[in-house]
């Protein structure tokens, strides 16, 4: 388990390289690096991006941690792992884009492992990508969800189909009864049929993340937008800030295991707007995002 350890970690590290590397060749601006230590146990880098030409806020972040009693957000379904000590590592994106048609994206690929006396250690895999589209088109909602589907052909499981649910599930504010974008994959305490198989599975999601969002946002970043799609694009970001407040589970994990809240809330856009009780106008663009875009669907197949 040590050197599938080590492995994952410089997988992981290296995912965060070719995100920021090829993030940087779109927007010409440098990621900011900013490397932390844990009090309780471990580290990371933090690389954020701010202000750019294509970005407007976009966070990389690498964190391996550990602690000595699992927080409780991660042993709901684990009840009997409560109170022993822990390791998890990850690699976190988000990106938030300057123009309003070019998609809000999120990745997050992770492991963890529970080490407990005179027993092998328990450990699972978990993460995904979403889509977060503040005007849609229909080809790239297509083109996400196929690169996804692709991605996860070669595994046994049907993992595509189950994981899409998940991510429909996961990804919707109670609240609000909608959900925040059209989804993708979500996948947690992912553990069979056995380390190699997993560790694969991450790869070829961690890969499949940059096939899918890096052309969409290249496509649609030279759109010509004004101020009337600047302040819906503000406007729906309150609704992907709500999501990481209240229900997103790496957050709660983060903020549970005494982690670094400025990494751990690099999530957030730098600008957003809430506005009361506002509707958009009926059949307009901005209507369409609710009415179409953000029901779930089959969108390898629209």
């Amino acid at each position: 388990m040590t050197d599938n350890w080590e492995q994952a970690r410089r997988w992981l590290q290296q995912l965060q390289d070719d995100v920021c590397r090829e993030l940087t060749a779109i927007d010409g601006q440098p990621f900011n690096r900013d490397a932390w230590q844990r009090p309780e146990g471990g580290g990371g880098c933090s690389r954020v991006l701010e202000n750019g030409q294509v970005v407007e806020k976009g966070g990389v972040n690498y964190s391996a941690v550990e602690g000595l009693t699992l927080p409780a957000s991660a042993t709901v379904r684990r009840p009997e792992l409560s109170g022993c000590p822990w390791q998890a590592m990850g690699v976190s994106v988000v990106i938030h884009p300057r123009n309003p048609y070019a998609p809000t994206s999120h990745m997050n690929v992770r492991c963890l492992r529970v080490l407990r006396q005179g027993q092998d250690p328990v450990w699972w895999f978990g993460g995904g990508f979403d889509l977060t589209p503040y005007y849609g088109f229909v080809e790239d909602c297509r083109h996400w969800h196929q690169t996804a589907a692709q991605a996860l052909a070669e595994f046994p499981g049907a993992l595509y189909a189950q994981w899409k649910a998940q991510c429909d599930r996961y990804f919707f504010l109670q609240h609000r009864q909608e959900p925040r974008g059209i989804g993708g994959v979500f996948f947690d305490d992912f553990c069979e049929p056995g380390w190699d198989t997993c560790f694969s599975v991450l790869q070829s999601v961690g890969a499949a993340y940059r096939q899918a969002y890096l052309p969409i946002l290249q496509r649609r970043s030279a759109t010509p937008y004004g101020q009337r799609q600047r302040d819906f694009q503000l406007y729906r970001r309150g609704r992907y800030v709500e999501f990481n407040l209240v229900y997103d589970r790496g957050t709660l994990f983060g903020l549970q295991s005494g982690g670094r809240t400025e990494s751990i809330l690099m999530s957030l856009p730098n600008e957003v707007h809430w506005r009361y009780q506002w509707q958009p106008e009926p059949q307009s663009p901005e209507a369409a995002l609710t009415e179409y875009y953000l029901q779930p669907r089959d969108w390898c197949h629209v």
